[in-house]
């Protein structure tokens, strides 16, 4: 096909996914194999490639009956609950929680255990690893908003502690603060802490500028990342042409035909070779 394509520069893994990759390929170099407490990003194609360089991926049960092993924690962050079986089953943490994460999850904790009956609210996506992380700081008293009507549940009579998980939608965060103000009844207080990741925020701008500048947009990611289909959305708004595809095996070469640009983007999750593979099979078919 005679198609400009042009893959956008500020796509794939932040810094916290591409630190726990590198911390799993380390150690698979040396040893062979590895375990890692859940999916180590949001994308099939990726943890399939780590798969066969002998990384296991295991959920919370199996992790519990390991023992005399080493488990890599992926960049979500993990609840105390299970720093304390490792430390029970004599595990070795090899612990590649995002920064960002990790400072949330000490602010989150800290607001805890001086909340004096506050309110500890976590705007995020429930069930998601890093809200699960978060909500253990707080021995699981912690309240989820997944969108703003969540919000009419609060009692507006107690203070409320804001938190967000780190990949939520910084507009979607001030809306529900600003919805938490003007409902809030003295004297109890609203406290909000944006914890919105830059990295991931600063995105946002810049792909719906890099959307709307091309006949077409082909968004990579996989169908678990919550970032992936918050991203996938804004392209959309700003260029109905816009396909969300997991990899190359997804692909409508109709979407192309006639068009003079298109651009490649992803998720997070997303590794950059995978946005390249598509490339590669548009211009080759």
């Amino acid at each position: 096909m005679n198609i400009n394509i042009e893959i956008d520069s500020h796509s794939g893994f932040c810094f916290g996914v591409t630190t726990a990759i590198s911390k799993a390929e380390e150690v698979l170099r040396k040893e062979g194999s590895l375990y890692c407490l859940g999916d180590i990003v949001h994308n099939d194609k990726e943890c399939n490639r780590l798969r066969a360089l002998g990384l296991k991926m295991i959920d919370h049960s199996t992790f519990r009956q390991l023992h005399h092993v080493k488990v890599l924690l992926r960049a979500h962050g993990e609840p105390p609950e299970t720093y304390d079986i490792a430390r029970r089953n004599d595990i070795e943490i090899i612990d590649a929680t995002c920064p960002v994460v990790l400072q949330l999850q000490k602010r989150v904790k800290k607001e805890y255990q001086q909340s004096d009956g506050s309110q500890i609210v976590i705007f995020g996506r429930p069930g998601h690893a890093e809200v699960l992380g978060l909500v253990g700081q707080t021995e699981g008293h912690a309240i989820v908003l997944d969108k703003l009507s969540d919000a009419e549940q609060l009692d507006f009579t107690r203070s409320i502690r804001l938190f967000s998980q780190t990949t939520k939608p910084l507009q979607e965060f001030r809306d529900i603060v600003t919805y938490i103000q003007s409902h809030i009844q003295p004297p109890a207080t609203l406290q909000y802490f944006d914890t919105v990741c830059r990295q991931v925020a600063n995105r946002m701008p810049h792909l719906l500028q890099f959307a709307s500048s091309h006949d077409v947009v082909l968004f990579v990611s996989g169908l678990k990342s919550s970032n992936g289909r918050t991203l996938y959305r804004a392209c959309q708004s700003v260029n109905p042409r816009s396909y969300m595809v997991e990899g190359p095996s997804d692909l409508d070469f109709s979407w192309f035909e006639g068009i003079r640009t298109l651009g490649i983007c992803g998720a997070t999750s997303t590794p950059k070779w995978l946005m390249e593979a598509c490339r590669d099979a548009i211009l080759n078919h």
